[in-house]
């Protein structure tokens, strides 16, 4: 019986020496498992859709729809997850993402919506005749980096192009010319150059022509792309006049307005 009793003892104290060993290992593996804060979810995707915003951003220079169009795009390819759209008639984006987002189109449109230099030129047009000089003759436009500015002085020549009835109850089909002095000038500026691309057009009718329906003209065209220097006179050509003995130097100037 005593060895009966001591060996039931034994087994009794391995029982408990191991109960409480499971116990205690259960509580360490316990205690290293990290609380789950609710930092550390994800962020449902309603809960995404309630972070965005509403945001119309007004365009200060860029009002034409060329730049308007330019900067929707750069937008829309800095930020591809925002939805933007652009309004001409108001010069305006809207859009619709999260404040981040919003805050970077912010900053795009301020480095891009900003004021068109504007420059004043004057082209100086020099008569001459035999090698002697007449007189000159300046013309002067303003004209916005990027933008286009036609010049136009002169006439209008009809030319019948075509006819309907006959006798009493003709009628001419007339087609006006316009002759005279033309000048389109296309302003593009960059960091380290001002670039002017011109057409000067000289058109006229001739001395002798072969009637009243079908006028004699002539025309001279100078057209080109040159490189400015802001104050410093540059000429661009000498225009020949048809027939005549006579020829006209093209010469141009670019000063900074704005």
């Amino acid at each position: 019986m005593n060895l009966k009793c001591a060996a039931n003892q034994r087994l009794c104290l391995i029982s408990v020496c191991s109960t409480i060993l499971f116990v205690l290992t259960l509580t360490v593996f316990a205690g290293r498992v990290p609380a789950q804060s609710p930092a550390d979810d994800a962020t449902p995707p309603q809960a995404k859709a309630d972070q965005q915003m509403y945001q119309t951003l007004y365009l200060a220079n860029a009002t034409d729809q060329e730049s308007l169009n330019d900067i929707q795009t750069a937008l829309r390819n800095m930020i591809p997850h925002a939805k933007i759209y652009g309004v001409s008639s108001e010069a305006a984006i809207t859009m619709r993402g999260t404040p981040e987002e919003i805050a970077m189109a912010q900053k795009v449109i301020a480095d891009l919506d900003r004021p068109r230099r504007i420059y004043r030129l004057t082209y100086t047009i020099t008569d001459s005749e035999n090698g002697q000089v007449k007189g000159s003759q300046h013309y002067t436009l303003v004209v916005a980096s990027g933008d286009k500015t036609v010049f136009k002085q002169g006439g209008r020549v009809p030319i019948v192009t075509g006819s309907t009835g006959k006798d009493a109850s003709q009628t001419n089909q007339v087609q006006y010319l316009d002759v005279g002095l033309n000048i389109n000038a296309i302003l593009s500026t960059s960091t380290d150059a001002l670039t002017l691309h011109s057409k000067v057009e000289l058109s006229g009718l001739q001395t002798a022509g072969s009637g009243a329906r079908d006028p004699d003209l002539h025309q001279t065209v100078l057209e080109g792309t040159s490189e400015l220097v802001p104050g410093k006179p540059l000429v661009l050509g000498s225009l020949d006049s048809p027939a005549t003995s006579r020829h006209e130097d093209v010469e141009v100037v670019a000063e900074l307005v704005r």
